[in-house]
């Protein structure tokens, strides 16, 4: 059975482009298909196209592991004047943020400290902002950034991802404290002591969680691009007369971009995850590593460019 991660040559390539931004950049039609360009004007357009297509969006700045203040500060910065070009636009898009972008691995009370500036400009607008979930080793500290968020703020909810062997703990204390639950299968390599390793049983764990979720979570989003669950969701949904309208679908820019305008043809909520930024590498090693038929579409773009 194929593994969450493949072990990929492109890890220790994503690494090299991290060190060296400026080749990061000049590679970055690698990414293209991906990524919705380097800046926010590039970024709201993409969201803009989605929107008239009747799907939302959630916008990304790329960008992990920062390692000082200077640099959690910048991301801050983007993230602020990226909310109030949403709000300018009028688009349908909320913010996904990652802890370790803004300070977590410096402190918690840095990351805190710049996520509350975020929520801040979210809040005359009602604007949900999302806490992304990283490596394993992050999962905790993010917990309780999220407590602590939410205690200045309640539209801030945390992503639960569902190879995990503690997500279903995870959803069920969600579920207890009414968090918005974003759900997905993960994409850091871990161990087998934390992670399911094989497909089939991520799948099998992951419709436990989507399951407890729509009976009686708060407007989870369910983000799969994998068609059996897909399927295995909305049977359930209507064999529960759960109401399209008290969850959404997610997906990926770049990522069956049919099914996603199919599903939301069909009368479902979808929501396009959109990340833009010039640090792509490690998003777009991620993607890569989850799905065999992504390397697919790279490969061709590349050659009809």
């Amino acid at each position: 059975m194929a593994r969450v991660v493949a072990s990929l040559p492109m890890a220790s390539f994503a690494d090299v482009l991290n060190r060296r931004p400026g080749l990061q950049r000049r590679l970055f039609f690698l990414a293209r298909r991906f990524v919705a360009g380097e800046t926010i004007d590039t970024a709201l357009e993409a969201v803009a196209a989605l929107n008239a297509d009747g799907l939302a969006a959630s916008l990304d700045f790329l960008g992990e592991d920062v390692h000082s203040e200077a640099e959690a500060a910048h991301t801050t910065h983007v993230y602020l004047d990226m909310i109030d070009r949403i709000v300018a636009a009028r688009a349908d898009c909320n913010v996904s943020v990652k802890c370790s972008a803004i300070g977590q691995a410096i402190s918690e009370d840095l990351a805190l400290a710049n996520l509350a500036r975020i929520i801040e400009r979210a809040r005359p607008h009602d604007m949900f902002v999302r806490l992304d979930m990283e490596g394993s080793a992050t999962v905790d500290s993010t917990y309780r950034l999220l407590e602590r968020a939410r205690a200045i703020y309640p539209d801030v909810g945390p992503v639960v991802q569902a190879y995990l062997r503690r997500a279903e703990a995870d959803v069920e204390r969600a579920i207890e404290q009414a968090w918005r639950v974003r759900l997905c299968k993960g994409a850091y390599k871990e161990p087998p002591s934390v992670a399911f390793q094989h497909m089939a049983e991520i799948r099998e764990h992951f419709l436990v969680s989507a399951r407890a979720l729509l009976e009686r979570g708060t407007y989870p989003a369910i983000a799969t691009h994998d068609e059996r669950i897909i399927t295995a969701v909305k049977a359930y949904a209507g064999e529960h007369n759960i109401a399209n309208g008290s969850f959404e679908f997610q997906m990926l820019y770049g990522i069956r971009p049919e099914r996603q305008r199919e599903l939301r043809r069909e009368g479902h909520r979808v929501r396009i995850y959109v990340p833009f930024g010039t640090h792509w590498a490690g998003y777009f090693y991620r993607r890569m590593a989850e799905r065999r038929e992504n390397v697919f579409f790279v490969v061709r773009s590349i050659f009809s460019r």
